[in-house]
This record gives C-alpha cells, sequence and structure tokens, in this order.
C-alpha cells in the first residue's frame, strides 16, 4: 500500500502511516498476531478446560470414600495402609481349625506372640493411631493453619461440597474466558496512529531585576498549563531561531505569527503538534486586522478542530487548516449489486435523497437486483505542446500515431509506475499546437498524479527521440478533459465507463413506486430525452445523477470537483413485457479507493463498510472498480425514485414533507 500512495503522489511519511495503521490481511490467532506467549495461554487454557470436565463427567461415579481413596494415594505415608495387617490375622486360627476338623487330621498350631511395629514420624502432624490400628492423616502440628487446611481436605469427602468445587472452577474458567477476550480486544481496539505524550515544558527560570518586573500570566494548556514568565519580543524571537518555539506559549506564538514571523503555512511545523497548530491559526486569522471585522468570530467558533487525526491531512489533503467540516451521512438501501448487497454511504444535506435512493433499492431488489458491467478503465492526461512550425507538428503526431512511437513512448511511461499502464493515445493538432491524450490505468487509485508523473517523463522521451525543438506548454492543456464539462469525456470515456440495469416488475411499480410503467416510459422520453436535448446538454440525458455521485464521493473521500464528468449519464427506460427496465450509462466515473481523501480515516471507514477499501490484495484495480459498480447502481436506485414521484406528482409533496419539518431539538 505504502508503494501505491507513494505512486499516487503521497509524501512517504504519509504514505507510511497509512500503511502502518492498515488492518493485516494476514490471519491471527485467538489472541491476536501469531506469538509464542498467545500459543501457551491457549494451550494452558486448553488444559484447564480439559482437567475441569474430566473431573465434571466422574462426579456421578465416586462415592463417598473415593476423595479418602486418592489422598491416600498421594499422600504416601501419611495415610493408613490399604490392608490391616491385624484384620486380616484375626480369623486364622478359625480357619486352620475349620480345615482340621473336614480332614480329621490332627494338627498342632504353635502360637508366637505379636510383634507390633510403630512407625515415628520425622515431622509433626504428619499422623496418628487411633484405638483401632486404623492411621489418620492430621496438620495439627502446624497450629491454625494445619488445622484449617485438614478441615478442607476432610470436607471433600461430602459429596455436595466437591459438586459446589466443581461449579466453583467452572465459574472461574468462564471469567478467565472473558478477560481473555476482553484483552484481546484491547489489543485490537489500539490507536492506530501514534500517539505521542506531550512534552512538559521546560519553564526557564531568570533573575528580574526588582526595577523592571514582568507580569506573571498563566500558559495555555498547549504549553503545560503552568505559570511561566512574559517573555519578550526579542526572547521570543530568539527561541524562534533556535527552533523553540514550541516552547512558546500559544498567544506568545499568535503575536509572532501577527507579525510575520511564523508564516500561516508553517504552524505545523514549527510548533510540533498539529491540533495546538489548528488553534493558533484560528486566532490568527480572527485577530488579523485586515479581516478582523469579518472573520473575529472563528478562533471562538462551533466549526470543530479537535480530536482530529490531522497527521493524515497535513501534506496530503489541505494546507492552512482550521477545523473540518461534519457533513451528515446517511445509509441508503441495502441495494443487491450483481447478487450481493450493499448499504451505500451517502454524505448530503438535502433532505429525501437517502430515503429516496432507498425505495429506488426496495424496488430494484423486487426484480432481482442490478446488473452492471464494466466497459472500460483508464484514466486520461492531455498535455500541451508546441513547434516552430505545422510540418514539425505534423511530423510529432505522426511519428506518435506509428509502432514506434507508441513502442517507445509505452515504455517510458510505464517505467515511472508499477501500476499505471500505458493503453493509448490520441493526438490532434491546432495550429502549431499538438494536444496528446494519453489514456492509462492506474490501479486503484484515482491516477491523476500516477499518469501526470508518467507523462511529464514520456515527454521528455519524445524531445530526446528527434524532437528537440518540442516546447511543452503545460502538462494538462484541457485535452483530458478534468474536472469540465466536455464532450470528449462523454464519447470517450474517462476513468472508469460502467453500465448499470435493473428490470422492475410491472406490479411493484405500482405497489413500491405508485406509479404505472407507461407513465414512467413517457416522462423519461420527455424529460431525459427531449427536455435535455432542448437545453444543448452534454452527458446530462438523466434526472439527478450528480445528487448521488456527489454524495457518495464526499463519503468516500473522492474529489468532489470530478462530480462534474462523474456525473455524465444517460437514463433509459422501456416497457419490456409489462415490466419497467430501465438503465444508466456512466462513461466518467473518475474514482479510487488509494490516496487522496481515501487516507483519512472518516472516509476509510465508509470504504470499508463496503469492503473496498484500499488497493486489492490481488488483482490491482478491482477495488476502484467495484466504487463504480456500486456508484452506477445506486444512481440506477435514485434515478428510479425520482422518476416515478415526478410520474406521479409526489416530489413537491415529499420535499415540503421532510425538508421543511421542524428540527426536532427544539427553537
Amino acid at each position: 500500500m505504502r508503494k501505491a500512495l507513494e505512486d499516487d503522489g503521497i509524501s512517504s511519511q504519509t504514505a507510511e502511516d497509512v500503511a502502518r495503521s492498515s488492518p493485516s490481511k494476514s490471519k491471527t490467532t485467538l489472541f491476536g498476531k501469531s506469538a509464542h506467549v498467545p500459543r501457551f495461554k491457549v494451550l494452558m487454557v486448553g488444559g484447564f478446560l480439559l482437567v475441569n470436565i474430566a473431573s465434571m463427567c466422574m462426579v456421578p461415579f465416586r462415592n463417598t470414600h473415593s476423595v479418602k481413596d486418592l489422598a491416600r494415594g498421594l499422600g504416601g505415608m501419611g495415610m493408613s495402609p490399604p490392608v490391616d495387617p491385624f484384620k486380616v490375622a484375626s480369623h486364622g486360627l478359625d480357619v486352620i481349625l475349620d480345615k482340621a476338623r473336614s480332614s480329621g487330621q490332627d494338627t498342632i498350631v504353635t502360637v508366637l506372640a505379636p510383634v507390633k511395629y510403630e512407625l515415628h514420624y520425622g515431622l509433626p502432624g504428619m499422623g496418628s493411631s487411633d484405638d483401632n490400628g486404623d492411621m489418620t492423616f492430621t496438620l495439627d502440628g502446624y497450629g491454625i493453619g494445619g488445622r484449617v487446611v485438614g478441615g478442607l481436605l476432610k470436607s471433600l469427602d461430602d459429596p455436595v461440597f466437591c459438586k459446589w468445587v466443581i461449579a466453583a472452577l467452572v465459574l472461574s474458567v468462564v471469567l478467565n474466558s472473558h478477560l481473555f477476550s476482553a484483552a484481546r480486544q484491547g489489543v485490537k481496539n489500539t490507536p492506530e496512529h501514534s500517539t505521542e505524550a506531550e512534552k512538559p515544558v521546560n519553564v526557564v527560570s531568570r533573575n528580574v531585576p526588582c526595577e523592571c518586573q514582568r507580569a506573571v500570566v498563566p500558559t495555555s494548556p498547549a504549553a503545560g498549563g503552568e505559570l511561566a514568565i512574559k517573555r519578550t519580543p526579542e526572547e521570543m524571537e530568539m527561541m524562534l531561531a533556535e527552533k523553540r518555539a514550541h516552547e512558546l506559549t500559544d498567544e506568545e506564538v499568535v503575536e509572532l505569527s501577527l507579525r510575520g514571523k511564523i508564516p500561516g503555512y508553517a504552524l505545523e511545523k514549527t510548533l510540533k503538534d498539529f491540533t495546538r497548530a489548528v488553534k493558533v491559526r484560528r486566532a490568527v486569522i480572527s485577530r488579523t486586522k485586515a479581516t478582523a471585522d469579518i472573520t473575529n468570530a472563528l478562533e471562538h467558533s462551533k466549526l470543530p478542530y479537535e480530536n482530529y487525526n490531522w497527521s493524515r491531512v497535513f501534506g496530503a489533503c489541505c494546507e492552512n487548516v482550521v477545523g473540518y467540516m461534519p457533513v451528515p451521512v446517511g445509509f441508503a438501501g441495502p441495494l443487491v449489486i450483481d447478487g450481493r448487497s450493499y448499504f451505500i454511504p451517502m454524505a448530503t444535506t438535502e433532505g429525501v435523497l437517502v430515503a429516496s435512493a432507498s425505495r429506488g433499492s426496495k424496488a430494484i431488489n423486487a426484480g432481482g437486483g442490478a446488473v452492471t458491467m464494466l466497459t472500460a478503465d483508464g484514466m486520461t492526461r492531455g498535455p500541451c505542446v508546441s513547434f516552430p512550425t505545422l510540418d514539425r507538428a505534423g511530423a510529432a503526431k505522426i511519428w506518435l500515431d506509428s509502432e514506434e512511437g507508441q513502442t517507445t513512448m509505452q515504455k517510458a511511461f510505464n517505467s515511472t509506475t508499477r501500476f499505471g499502464r500505458l493503453q493509448s493515445m490520441t493526438t490532434a493538432i491546432a495550429g502549431t499546437n499538438l494536444y496528446i491524450r494519453f489514456k492509462s490505468t492506474t490501479g486503484d487509485a484515482m491516477g491523476m498524479n500516477m499518469i501526470s508523473k508518467g507523462v511529464e517523463y514520456a515527454l521528455e522521451v519524445m524531445k530526446s527521440a528527434g524532437f528537440e525543438d518540442m516546447k511543452i506548454i503545460t502538462l494538462s492543456g484541457n485535452f483530458c478533459a478534468d474536472k469540465k464539462p466536455a464532450a470528449i469525456n462523454w464519447i470517450e470515456g474517462r476513468g472508469k465507463s460502467v453500465v448499470a440495469e435493473a428490470i422492475i416488475p410491472g406490479d411493484v411499480v405500482k405497489s413500491v413506486l405508485k406509479s404505472d410503467v407507461d407513465s414512467m416510459v413517457e416522462l423519461f422520453v420527455a424529460k431525459n430525452m427531449i427536455g435535455s436535448a432542448m437545453a444543448g446538454s452534454i452527458g446530462g440525458f438523466n434526472a439527478h445523477a450528480a445528487n448521488m455521485v456527489a454524495a457518495i464521493f464526499i463519503a468516500t473521500g473522492q474529489d468532489p470537483a470530478q462530480v462534474t464528468e462523474s456525473a455524465n449519464c444517460i437514463t433509459i427506460m422501456k416497457n419490456l413485457h409489462g415490466s419497467l427496465q430501465i438503465s444508466v450509462s456512466m462513461p466518467s466515473i473518475e474514482v479510487g479507493t488509494l490516496g487522496g481523501g481515501t487516507i483519512l480515516e472518516p472516509q476509510s471507514a465508509m470504504l470499508d463498510s463496503l469492503g473496498i477499501r484500499g488497493s486489492h490484495p490481488t488483482e490491482p484495480g478491482a477495488n476502484a472498480r467495484q466504487l463504480a459498480r456500486i456508484i452506477a447502481a445506486a444512481t440506477l436506485a435514485a434515478e428510479l425514485s425520482l422518476c416515478a414521484a415526478l410520474a406521479a406528482g409526489h416530489l413537491v409533496k415529499a420535499h415540503m414533507q421532510h425538508n421543511r419539518a421542524p428540527p426536532s431539538g427544539g427553537k
């Protein structure tokens, strides 16, 4: 991802930050990334669960002496022997007598005096004998602690108590599993961007003469919240020269900036704190004398600036930042596109738009969903070069159109990027000026920076190929054409060219759209065809394609200025055996899922909701092409719903109901 961002013109530092924060595609273990410690934890927990399950399964087969027998086996000399010789020998004479009587033989028995052995223990409290000769295991010799432990061991003989112990162990397993899960979530929720603790400001102590005491003023929170001595202008300028401006208070930085010592665009580098730089810039703009009468409220305005990752913006998306503009985001749908359901993110302030798109999605889903087809994929850049004479301009055109010229320029262009591949070059002459329209794939990036870099190098190679007298007038000569209405984009296409279609059953048109097929077709001809032709429209043979394109562009971090050509669309409706067949053809959707505004966290989240964030892992360009398909299908839903509302006469009523509703938060 880092290489792709750099190819698209993103700075190396920003590209590295975005790539580092992107979620890894590799598989992870139960506790996160593969590591020895998590594996050990899994084995320990698994073993503990197996032991407890085995113990629970053995409970029904145990008797009251099972615990004592187990303790005897483990205790060794501290327990009674398994066989009592005195009890066994007590019936020995009776056995001999019975045997002698049965055989009729005289038997002489010699009875010896019994020898009794007594085992003496080396440690106190290990064991003792009762009157019956049984050995008992006691811990009385250890005092209170021994008696407590002994009591616990005896209590294990109780089957009820034993079951309670097992229940406690099961509860322990459940709680430990919950704690492990919480720890795993804590690791996953670690902030993606690096956060550095604010460094405390070093307070410089000075000996101030009593006759020249300076006022002591509180520093701003950014300076540590402590009291600091008010510095003179000379001291502040000295600290600025020593690159210690970040140790100044906010008020001192504002003062230096108003005096022209710190340019407004350099506050981020000077203060080494993005949020603080934005705060100071708001104050500087509010207090600038030339505009203070109209900008004085900016410093304390409701434009938010805190709790935003400005590191993604700096050097990539915006300069002289004073805040960010929240725009409501709604999800339309779900909409079935090529067999898969999507919720469509839309950033808009126009009421009814999301609701209308959702209604269109419902009707399309009832007919089986939308089907899309990508017919072309290639971003363009059209430089203008000049020659001394028309003959030289014509010779250059002939060379570019030849196989040699195509091969040379293609090789030069492709050498500048891993993802861009030159597809074609279209040339046109106006006087001695030659316009060359380069068309190239750009992977998952929208690709303007990528293709511009390739064009610049290719033109240098062209100069060295026999056209040293060629003068490069401009890298972009409006032959692209970028961010402006142009027939060439409508005819030749630019970016992604997509067609989307859906078939709506007649009963669905009536029940969901509150119209009928014939009325819809009649409106399409009168509005989209004849009306647009009467207006001399180029690419505007639709109801409101720009509404959906703009809403999705803002939500997903696309370039809003490219709505101009991306909204080129012709909407066609037909009566197909009683059903409504509707299609949209959009030849110049200019989108990307990498670079530009897509690196910002909120916009990245919306791309995540569509499953197309960043570069595709195996097929470069697949994510950007899928975004173009989604935009075309969403436009299809919005066109369907609006045309139905116009055919039924519901447009004004719907807007009055939603757009004029009083705020729910009070007056």
